[in-house]
C-alpha cells in the first residue's frame, strides 16, 4: 500500500494524491493549478489509462478540473462522487471545457494576426468533459461503498461547498489493513446554507488541507448583511455599481441568501428595488442545484425558510443573464445595481468584462468576497494595484477596492484543529497539504509541538509506505522556472497516442485471462497495424 503526493504540496491549488493498493490505481482529486505556481507537479507514477478509480473530495476545480485531461489521456475508469458534487461536476466541467476551447479560439485569431503559424489546442474539449461524466458513479453521504475487493469509501460532509465531503479511505490486503482518511476542504462553521463540517472517528493516516492554518477568524461573527448593505448604499449613494467577482458555486448563492435578506429588511434606503445580475451562465445552474439538493445539504436555518415556502436565494430584482448579448447590455444600463460575476479570483470569464467597464470608475466599488490565490488578478487588486491589464488595454483602477472581511468556505487554523482532533484515537501521521509554502510547515509543527501528533508538510513526490509507516522518499521542493501548463491532448496527433496509452494500459490488464481470448485480442491488434503499417 502506497501513498504518493501529487499535487497541492506546500500550495493552495492543484489537489491529487495517488493510491496503490489491491492491485488498484487510484487518484484522489485531480484538479487545475490557479494563480503563482511555485513548485513543479511530480508526474502520475503510472499512466492514465492504468489508472482504476479517483474519488473526489469536491467539485472545485482546483480538486476536478483535470479531471476531463485525464479522460483525454486514456482514463476510463469510475470517478466517485457524492451525489450533489455529481450534480456541480456535470455542468463546471462542461464549463471549464468551453473556457478551454474560448481561450484556444481567441489565441489562434491573436496568432493569425502576429503571422504566428502554430494553432493553439485547448488542453481538452468538450466531448473529454462529456466521457468524463459519463463515468460518475454518484454516492450517498455516510453510507459504505464497496469499490473493489478490499477496498472500500466513505463520504463525510465536511460543509466546505454542496456535496463536499471527507473521504474515509479502507484497504485490505495480504491480511494488513489500513485506512486513510483525505479531508478535503473543511469548511467553516455557522456558514449560510450549509451544516457544519462532520467529525470521523478513526483513521491510521490522515491527508489534511491547511489553506487557512496560519490565521483566525474573527471571534464574533461579523455582520455580513449589515456590511454588505453598507457597501451597497455608499456606492448606490455615489451613483456607481457594485462588483462582486465571486465563485460561481458556492459563494455566489450565500451572496443571494445576504441580499435576500437585505431586500427582505427593506434596508437600501433611496433604491428599494435595486436590480442584481447574476453575470454567469454557470452561476445560474449552480443556482438550480443548491435548490434540488436542499434537503441532503442545507442546514436548518435554511431548511427552515424552504419549509415556510420562501425560496432562501430568489427574490424580487434579481436578473440571470445566460447569453453574451445579457451580459453585454448589464454595462450599457446606468442604473446603480450589484453585479455578480465568474471566475472569483478574476482570472477568466465575464467578470473581466466586468472590471474593464467598472475599474476606472471612482463612483464604483469592487468587492471581493473569497480568497484570492497569490498571482492572480483579484490578489493584484486587494494588495493595491494602480493599473490592470484587460483585453490588452491598460485600466487605471479608481474604483473602491473592498473585501468582505471574515467570508470564508474554509474553516480557520481552530477549526482545522478542532477536525484533526476530534479523531477518538490519534492518527499515526497527519500529512499536512493543501496550503501556503510556509504555513504547511508552521502547521505541521503546530501539530507536533502543541497536540503531540506525528505531522509531516511533504513536498510533490513523496512517497509513503502505508504498511511500515516509513518514507520510500522524501521528495526535495524543486521550484518552477518555467510558467507551463499542461500539453494539449486535443489535438488529432495527440489524441492518437493518447489511444495508444490506452490499449496499452488494456492490454496490462488482460494479464490472466485464457490464453483464447489473449491469442484472439493479440491477432486484432496485429490486423489493424499491418494495415496502417502499409
Amino acid at each position: 500500500m502506497k501513498l504518493i503526493f501529487i499535487g497541492a504540496a506546500h500550495e493552495v491549488t492543484g489537489s491529487c494524491h495517488y493510491l496503490n493498493a489491491c492491485g488498484k490505481h487510484i487518484l484522489v482529486d485531480y484538479g487545475m493549478e490557479q494563480g503563482t505556481n511555485l513548485f513543479e507537479n511530480a508526474p502520475l507514477p503510472v499512466e492514465p489509462p492504468l489508472i482504476d478509480y479517483v474519488f473526489l473530495t469536491h467539485a472545485h476545480v482546483d480538486h476536478s478540473g483535470y479531471l476531463p485531461l485525464l479522460y483525454a489521456r486514456g482514463f476510463r475508469g469510475q470517478v466517485f462522487m457524492t451525489e450533489a458534487s455529481a450534480d456541480l461536476c456535470s455542468i463546471m466541467l462542461r464549463d471549464c471545457a468551453h473556457i478551454q476551447m474560448q481561450e484556444a479560439e481567441w489565441r489562434n485569431r491573436k496568432a493569425k494576426r502576429t503571422s504566428q503559424l502554430k494553432e493553439k489546442e485547448p488542453i481538452y474539449t468538450m466531448e473529454d468533459a462529456d466521457g468524463i461524466i459519463r463515468n460518475i458513479i454518484p454516492c450517498a453521504y455516510d453510507q459504505k461503498i464497496q469499490v473493489a475487493e478490499g477496498i472500500e469509501i466513505r463520504f463525510t460532509d465536511i460543509g466546505h461547498l454542496l456535496g463536499s465531503s471527507s473521504i474515509e479511505v479502507w484497504m485490505k490486503e495480504g491480511g494488513e489493513e489500513r485506512k486513510v482518511v483525505f479531508s478535503g476542504d473543511i469548511g467553516n462553521t455557522n456558514q449560510p446554507l450549509l451544516r457544519d463540517p462532520k467529525k470521523t472517528a478513526e483513521a491510521d493516516y490522515v491527508v489534511m488541507e491547511s489553506t487557512y492554518g496560519d490565521r483566525l477568524h474573527s471571534l464574533e461573527r461579523p455582520d455580513y448583511v449589515k456590511e454588505l448593505a453598507r457597501i451597497i448604499q455608499e456606492t448606490f449613494n455615489r451613483g456607481g455599481n457594485v462588483v462582486i467577482p465571486s465563485f460561481a458555486v458556492g459563494r455566489t448563492q450565500e451572496m443571494l441568501y445576504f441580499i435576500r435578506k437585505i431586500k427582505e429588511d427593506n434596508m437600501i434606503q433611496g433604491f428599494p428595488n435595486f436590480p442584481i445580475y447574476v453575470d454567469s451562465p454557470l452561476a445560474v445552474e449552480a443556482t438550480g442545484i443548491f435548490m434540488e439538493n436542499e434537503m441532503t445539504c442545507f442546514d436548518e436555518e435554511a431548511l427552515d425558510l424552504v419549509r415556510r415556502g420562501i425560496n432562501p436565494i430568489r427574490f424580487q430584482g434579481l436578473h440571470l443573464s445566460i447569453t453574451s448579448d445579457e451580459s453585454k447590455a448589464i454595462n450599457f444600463d446606468m442604473t446603480p445595481k450589484v453585479i455578480i460575476s465568474a471566475s472569483g479570483m478574476c482570472e477568466a470569464g465575464r467578470i473581466r468584462h466586468h472590471l474593464k467597464h467598472n475599474l476606472w470608475r471612482p463612483e464604483c466599488t469592487i468587492l471581493f468576497v473569497g480568497y484570492q490565490a497569490v498571482g492572480t488578478l483579484g490578489r493584484f487588486l486587494l494588495e493595491g494595484a494602480q493599473e490592470v491589464k484587460l483585453f490588452g488595454e491598460q485600466i487605471e483602477v479608481r474604483a473602491s477596492i473592498e473585501k468582505l472581511a471574515g467570508i470564508s468556505g474554509h474553516a480557520d487554523k481552530n477549526g482545522l484543529i478542532d477536525w484533526v482532533t476530534g479523531f477518538e484515537k490519534k492518527p499515526k501521521r497527519v500529512f499536512v497539504v493543501h496550503g501556503e509554502d510556509s504555513v504547511t510547515d508552521t502547521f505541521a509543527q503546530c501539530l507536533i509541538d502543541e497536540y503531540d501528533m506525528d505531522a509531516y508538510a511533504p513536498y510533490s513526490g513523496t512517497k509513503f509506505n502505508l504498511i511500515t509507516n516509513t518514507f520510500d522518499y522524501e521528495a526535495e521542493p524543486v521550484r518552477v522556472t518555467v510558467v507551463k501548463k499542461p500539453h494539449a491532448a486535443s489535438g488529432v496527433f495527440e489524441r492518437l497516442l493518447a489511444a495508444g496509452q490506452r490499449l496499452i494500459g488494456v492490454i496490462k490488464k488482460c494479464e490472466g485471462r485464457p490464453n483464447k481470448e489473449l491469442g484472439k485480442f493479440a491477432d486484432q491488434i496485429n490486423s489493424l497495424c499491418d494495415k496502417w503499417d502499409n
